[in-house]
């Protein structure tokens, strides 16, 4: 990685990470997150499963930040945010197929 030059996304701070194949990844500042949820090498459903389990232990509002590498995620979790009440703030895909999530739960 070469270079990071900080972006403003819905209140959130995000980073785009210059790489040396010239390409811009966006990355989440992790430091925005009251809670981490790593669900690396799981599939699904296991990932949206402790997603919900989380979510229960946070009160509203609190911002949990969701690593995956399962790409059904990317169907997943917007859907369990829309049908829950939760506020999906970003998603991003980064090299190597990592998907990130940083999602605000609702009052609900």
């Amino acid at each position: 990685m070469e270079g990071r030059k900080p972006v403003s996304v819905a209140g959130c701070k995000i980073f785009n990470i210059h790489c040396a194949s010239g390409e811009y990844l966006t990355r989440m500042k992790t430091s925005n997150a009251d809670y981490r949820l790593d669900a690396s090498g799981l599939l699904c459903p296991e990932p949206v499963m402790l997603l919900h389990n989380k979510v229960r232990e946070m009160s509203a509002g609190e911002v949990l930040l969701v690593i995956a590498t399962d790409p059904s995620t990317q169907r997943d979790i917007p859907k369990f945010c829309t049908f829950l009440g939760h506020e999906l703030m970003h998603q991003v895909v980064l090299e190597d197929e990592i998907y990130e999530y940083l999602i605000r739960k609702g009052a609900g």
